[in-house]
């Protein structure tokens, strides 16, 4: 029996049990449909919506689905034009600030209201979906915040015609059937695409599959000093890790530092300063984004330690070259940290 037939007749018997039975047909597929609406919008929150509303338009629209394609396939059209409607009324996503880096005495800029910025990814949500032949990109690398602040700078179209080749490897044809386009249109998307990452920075053998990218003994041993250092308020020790060219940034504040010593003077002058810096925090080892990642928490005035951040590292080899730490407290939870610590 064919993909599609299958699906069919899937979809029949989910016809049958209700939306319960439809569900348990979907279920599976919940983890990589919300990954995939994250590499369009940017967001875990927003992308955890559209997952739903991916399922509810699914749900709505079962009689409407004629086999032609896989159920897979069907509810990532479904997803897609979900994010399509969600970015029309969304502004481009920010990773860092467009701002100079700050001068570590001066005061923190505030958040700008309405401003959207990106947010980090747990890496365990991503899932292992089966990908096509013709994926360029690997999942892990295709939620790589670089990567992802360059896909913010495509239209909506643009950006779902290189996800759907290039991460998940799907024929030109079965997208541009997806997508509603011809083949041409589709080829032409995807060159003008890999055009403007490039020009922002992201080349396509920058986003190839990596060989061997499981966690090297050498970075967990950095990020078990990176985490004792926070846990001590060790300036030193903290600052030690980072290369000289080290930025590190605080979305949604404006205000970022560039260089270790800026960063030191800052770190010192306000994160870990006081004689009360030692036992501050707390942090967790996890990963996001396809990278080194720690949740953090700090300590309240009773005592009790409260979610603070989920802070994203860049590795390059001699040290941390990036910490992009997103201020947003519910952000632990939502990466299987508990409420407090």
């Amino acid at each position: 029996m064919s993909a599609a037939s299958t699906a069919a007749a899937q979809i029949a018997a989910a016809r049958a049990g209700g939306e319960g039975a439809f569900l348990s047909l979907a279920g599976p597929l919940r983890r990589e449909l919300q990954a995939h609406c994250y590499r369009m919008v940017g967001s875990l929150h927003d992308a955890e919506d559209l997952v739903q509303e991916t399922l509810l338009r699914a749900w709505r629209g079962i009689d409407r689905f004629e086999g032609r394609a896989s159920l897979r396939g069907w509810l990532y059209k479904i997803a897609t034009n979900a994010s399509f409607d969600h970015l029309e009324t969304r502004s481009r996503r920010q990773l860092l600030s467009d701002r100079p880096p700050a001068d570590p005495g001066a005061p923190l800029e505030p958040a700008v209201e309405g401003m959207l910025w990106m947010e980090p990814y747990p890496d365990s949500a991503l899932g292992e979906p089966e990908l096509g032949p013709e994926a360029q990109v690997s999942l892990r690398q295709s939620v790589q915040l670089a990567f992802l602040a360059a896909l913010q700078w495509l239209p909506p179209k643009q950006r779902a015609v290189l996800i759907l080749r290039e991460v998940m490897g799907w024929p030109a044809a079965e997208v541009a059937e997806m997508l509603d386009l011809s083949v041409a249109a589709v080829n032409s998307a995807l060159q003008r695409a890999r055009e403007t990452l490039e020009a922002r920075g992201v080349s396509q053998g920058d986003v190839r599959p990596a060989k061997g990218t499981g966690e090297k003994p050498e970075l967990l041993k950095l990020l078990g000093r990176y985490v004792r250092a926070w846990e001590d308020g060790d300036v030193g020790a903290l600052v030690s890790l980072l290369r000289e060219d080290a930025a590190f940034a605080m979305p949604p504040l404006h205000t970022w530092f560039h260089g270790r010593e800026p960063i030191r003077a800052f770190l010192a002058g306000a994160l870990l300063a006081g004689g009360d810096a030692r036992g501050r925090y707390k942090l967790e080892i996890t990963w996001a984004n396809g990278a080194p990642a720690v949740a953090v928490y700090e300590r309240d005035a009773g005592g009790a330690y409260r979610p603070r951040a989920i802070q994203v590292l860049t590795y390059a080899g001699e040290g941390v070259a990036e910490v992009i730490s997103f201020l947003d407290p519910r952000l632990p939870e939502r990466f299987g940290f508990p409420a407090q610590m």
